[in-house]
């Protein structure tokens, strides 16, 4: 089996699989997953070692090929950036509010909207987390399971791509958000950012989420369907 798949690699020169990695990811809307080119490459290929290598091809152009999470995308070079003209129907800056709540959710990740309050010291609106779920940057988690079982926040992939992360650990740390004039210069002894919990993994107090979650938050009709 094993002679086999490596026969079928050698048939198909490395240049070939990788025009054809490079064709799947640049016809894909979305961030494609390693897993949805191994399916469509020769058996036996080497999926990181492709990517990594039109990674380093594509790096002097304008546009680069991204590893956001565990998917790839082609996006416009970073420092090219300016002169793409914005779309006119770009959505419109987040509040102060959301920034916040979104900050929150990214560095504290299981979190539940009475944890976010608390940390913020003043309520949530639901209409601030609409926001985010809308943009497509904030997704429910799963569920607590404490008292009430509440749900829980997290990041999503998109949330990555679009801030050009490549997992939450990237995220800026205490000394870059310092840098930047995101915090004061007057922090408190002790303060100390988050190392924020891989995006994907339910923590030990999490149950997922079910269908009958969903129906009870509204994001399902009872029977299963999309509620439009």
């Amino acid at each position: 089996m094993l002679e086999a798949e490596e026969g079928e690699i050698e048939r198909m020169s490395l240049i070939e699989v990788e025009r054809i990695a490079e064709a799947l990811v640049f016809a894909s809307a979305e961030p494609v997953s390693e897993a949805f080119l191994s399916e469509r490459l020769p058996r036996g290929t080497d999926v990181g070692a492709v990517m990594r290598r039109l990674m380093e091809v594509y790096a002097p152009r304008g546009v680069n090929l991204i590893r956001t999470g565990e998917r790839w995308a082609f996006r416009t070079a970073a420092d090219l950036s300016f002169v793409i003209r914005k779309d006119e129907n770009e959505a419109k800056k987040l509040s102060r509010a959301a920034l916040e709540v979104l900050a929150i959710i990214a560095y504290h990740q299981p979190v539940t909207r009475a944890e976010i309050e608390e940390i913020r010291g003043v309520q949530t609106s639901k209409g601030t987390l609409d926001v985010l779920m809308e943009a497509g940057w904030v997704r429910f988690r799963g569920r607590r399971r404490t008292p009430g079982r509440p749900v829980t926040l997290g990041t999503t992939v998109e949330f990555l791509d679009h801030f050009g992360l490549e997992e939450l650990r990237d995220l800026p740390g205490l000394e870059e958000l310092k840098g930047a004039g995101l915090l004061s210069g007057r922090i408190p002894p002790g303060f100390a950012i988050p190392i924020p919990q891989n995006v994907d993994d339910l923590a030990e107090d999490e149950d997922p989420i079910t269908q009958l979650d969903l129906e009870e938050l509204g994001l399902l009709t009872p029977g299963g369907e999309a509620d439009e």
